[in-house]
Order: C-alpha cells, then sequence, then structure tokens
C-alpha cells in the first residue's frame, strides 16, 4: 500500500518559509483612529517640548510672524489696485475695477495670510 500523507503536499514544517514569505510581503494593516490619535498627540507634545527647550517664543519671533502677515497682505492688495488702476484706464466701464480687484486683493492677501498663520501653529503635525 501507499502511505497517502506524502502525497497531500508539504507538511506545515516545509511550508513555513513560503507563509512567512507571504507575511513579510503583505503591507502592515492601516492604524486605528485611537493610534491615530496618539500619534498626533505625540507629534504636538513632541514639538512643544523642542519649542520650549529652543525659547523661540520671543519679541523677534513674533515681530517677524506680524511682518510675514503684514506682507502677506500688502503685496496682493497693492497688486490689485494697480492691476484694477490699469483696467480703469483701458476699458470704458461703469464697473469700478479698482475697487473690484482692491477687493480680491486683500481677500487673496487674508487666505494667503491665514494659511501661513495655521502652518505655523501646526507646524509639522501632519494630517
Amino acid at each position: 500500500m501507499t502511505d497517502d500523507r506524502r502525497d497531500s503536499g508539504p507538511t506545515p514544517a516545509e511550508a513555513a518559509p513560503e507563509v512567512r514569505a507571504q507575511r513579510t510581503a503583505q503591507e502592515p494593516p492601516e492604524p486605528t483612529r485611537a493610534e491615530a490619535l496618539r500619534g498626533i498627540a505625540l507629534r504636538k507634545s513632541q514639538r512643544r517640548e523642542r519649542a520650549r527647550r529652543r525659547g523661540t517664543d520671543n519679541v523677534w519671533s513674533w515681530m517677524g510672524m506680524f511682518g510675514l502677515v503684514g506682507w502677506t497682505v500688502a503685496v496682493p492688495t497693492l497688486l490689485g489696485l494697480a492691476l484694477g488702476v490699469f483696467v480703469d484706464n483701458r476699458v470704458e466701464s461703469s464697473v469700478s475695477f479698482t475697487i473690484t480687484f482692491l477687493v480680491v486683493g486683500v481677500a487673496l492677501g487674508a487666505a494667503t495670510a491665514w494659511y501661513w498663520i495655521r502652518q505655523e501653529s501646526h507646524g509639522d503635525d501632519g494630517p
């Protein structure tokens, strides 16, 4: 008689390297919401600790931030004003392009300043 167990395939001990190779080829599971929140909290606490050690919360860093926000709002506002005056001088219309582009420049500058402040306040924290 023949032994049917030999023809049934490799034994679990023989298949172990193949199973290990399949496990390593798979990507790690995605983190749960709790793990993601723990990671965010850890990054924020590490960033705060680094800032405390560095001592960057001084008058000059605040002045730099005000300067950044000021220029970020002023440049698009002045460009919008210049473009509006240019278009008003070229086109006869009842609409004031100067005021329109001035408002657009202020809105664009404010949105850009908001973006920079948000980036500064969140730092290196990822989504």
